[in-house]
C-alpha cells in the first residue's frame, strides 16, 4: 500500500499544507508549495524556510515519496520511467517527444524552444483491472491504485527529464515555449475512472495557478468506458479532455476484447459521454486499436460511425503495437498492414467521421501505446 501513514507533501493541496504547518504562519505553505512546484527533492533545498522547520519536516514527514527509477531512452527522443515504488511494486511513465508536428512551433503550440513538444503519459494504477486482451498492463492484473503523490511524482519526473533535453532559452513568463511538458496525458497504466479520487486531487495539484499552474485544457484522461465515473467527471470536473478507448463499436466483439466492458454497455456510455458535453466538457476522442483482421472490416467502420453520431468526437486510430504473448480467442494478435488502416481510414471519412492517426512514438524502449508493464526495453 503507499505510504499513507507518513505525510507525503508533495501529494498535498496547498489548503492541506496551511493546515499541516500550522501554527507557523500561512506564507510557509505557500512556500513549500512553490518549492514543490519547482521540482526540489529535498527539504535542504528550500532555502528561504528556517533551518528549524526544514529538520522537522524532514523528520516527520516525506516531501516526495520513495521511489527507485530506471531509465530507458529510445531513439525517437522517447524516455520511458520504470519506477519502484516504497512498496515494492512498479509502474511506467512516459515522456514522448514530438519533433514533427507541422505546428510545433507555433506560439499556441506548448513546443520548448527547440521545437520539440513534449507530452507526459502517466500512470493511476499499479497493473489494471481492464484485462483488454491486446494490453500488456492488461494481461497484468490489477494490484492497487496510486495516490495523489505518486501521480504527481510521475509528472515532476518526466518534467525533468523534459527540462534535461530541453535548451534553455528565454520566454515571456507563463507562454507555452517555457513549459518543458506541454500536455499531460493519462493513458498510461491502469483504468484512471477507476481511481477518481487520487486522480482528480492529482489534477487539482499540478493545475493549481500558486504552484505548478498547469492548464487542466493540457490534460487529457483516458478511459475504457466507466460510465459512472465520466458522469462525475461532467458534473464535478476538472474539466479535462476526454478520450474513449472504444476500440470497437461492436457490443460483443468489445466485450470479448476488452472483459471489463461487459458491465458498460456502450448505450449507456454514450449517454455519459453526452452528458460530459453537455456540461461543457467539449470534443471527446474515441480511440481505436486497430488489430490485423479482428476489428477493420467495413462492419466495424459502420458501427464506429453509429456510435459517434450526435457526439462530437474525432476518431483516433492507433495500429496495434506488438506484445509478445499476447493473443484474441487462440490466434496471436498482428499488427494491421498499411493498407488495412488506410482504407479503414478512408471508410470512416467516408462516413463523416473527423479522423486522425496516432503518431507511432516509444515501441523502441516498450512505452507506446498498449505496451506498458514490461519494464525493459526490447532485446
Amino acid at each position: 500500500m503507499p505510504e499513507s501513514s507518513v505525510p507525503v507533501l508533495s501529494g498535498m493541496s496547498l489548503e492541506e499544507l496551511t493546515g499541516l504547518v500550522s501554527p507557523q504562519p500561512r506564507f510557509r505553505a505557500m512556500q513549500v508549495f512553490k518549492w514543490i512546484a519547482s521540482g526540489v527533492s529535498t527539504f535542504d533545498q528550500m532555502g528561504n524556510l528556517p533551518l528549524p522547520l526544514r529538520q522537522e519536516f524532514a523528520a516527520c514527514c516525506l516531501l516526495r515519496p520513495r521511489t527507485t527509477v530506471t531509465r530507458h531512452r529510445g531513439s525517437d527522443g522517447t524516455v520511458k520511467l520504470a519506477v519502484e515504488l516504497a512498496d515494492g511494486t512498479c509502474i511506467e511513465a512516459v515522456l514522448l517527444a514530438d519533433t514533427s508536428a507541422p505546428n510545433s512551433k507555433a506560439p499556441d503550440s506548448g513546443a520548448s524552444a527547440s521545437g520539440t513538444r513534449y507530452t507526459a503519459c502517466l500512470s493511476t494504477q499499479v497493473g489494471c483491472p481492464a484485462g483488454c486482451v491486446f494490453c500488456k498492463t492488461g494481461s497484468m492484473g490489477f494490484v492497487r491504485n496510486l495516490d495523489s503523490a505518486e501521480i504527481i511524482e510521475q509528472f515532476l519526473l518526466l518534467r525533468a527529464e523534459a527540462e534535461s533535453l530541453s535548451p534553455k532559452a528565454p520566454a515571456p513568463k507563463g507562454s507555452p515555449a517555457e513549459l518543458p511538458v506541454s500536455n499531460i496525458v493519462v493513458m498510461g497504466m491502469g483504468e484512471p475512472l477507476l481511481n477518481l479520487g487520487p486522480l482528480r486531487k492529482a489534477v487539482s495539484v499540478i493545475g493549481d495557478s500558486r504552484g505548478i499552474g498547469f492548464s487542466h485544457r493540457r490534460i487529457t484522461v483516458s478511459t475504457c468506458g466507466v460510465s459512472a465515473g465520466i458522469a462525475d467527471l461532467a458534473d464535478n470536473g476538472p474539466p479535462v479532455r476526454l478520450a474513449l478507448s472504444l476500440t470497437t463499436a461492436d457490443e460483443s466483439l468489445r466485450r470479448r476484447l476488452m472483459p471489463f466492458t461487459e458491465k458498460q454497455p456502450l448505450g449507456e456510455v454514450k449517454d455519459a459521454l453526452l452528458r460530459f458535453q453537455r456540461q461543457g466538457g467539449g470534443r471527446v476522442t474515441l480511440e481505436a486499436v486497430l488489430l490485423g483482421g479482428i476489428n477493420t472490416r467495413a462492419k466495424d467502420a459502420r458501427d464506429m460511425a453509429g456510435f459517434a453520431r450526435g457526439l462530437d468526437a474525432t476518431v483516433n486510430l492507433i495500429p496495434w503495437n506488438p506484445v509478445k504473448g499476447l493473443e484474441f480467442e487462440g490466434r496471436a494478435l498482428r499488427e494491421p498492414a498499411v493498407a488495412e488502416v488506410e482504407s479503414f481510414s478512408r471508410q470512416l471519412k467516408a462516413l463523416g467521421l473527423n479522423v486522425t492517426r496516432r503518431f507511432r512514438r516509444g515501441r523502441g524502449v516498450m512505452g507506446a501505446c498498449g505496451q506498458l508493464g514490461g519494464y525493459h526495453p526490447l532485446a
